[in-house]
């Protein structure tokens, strides 16, 4: 019960920050700070990305 309130609130939450960005402004802004800096929080979003996809979806595999 628990671990499925905690996947609701998850899913909440990325739902009301894809509602809340822009994509044309979050590019402009990235930029605006500079190629390397936007370059880092690119890369730094796609792992946070997959480690959420992956502590959502993978769970630990018992041998």
């Amino acid at each position: 019960m628990k671990n499925r309130i905690v996947k609701y609130l998850i899913y909440s939450w990325a739902f009301l920050l894809l509602l809340s960005l822009s994509s044309c402004e979050l590019i402009g802004d990235i930029f605006e700070a500079g190629a390397w800096t936007g370059g880092l929080l690119v890369i730094g979003m796609i792992v946070l990305a997959i480690w959420l996809v992956s502590r959502l979806f993978g769970g630990r595999r018992r041998t």
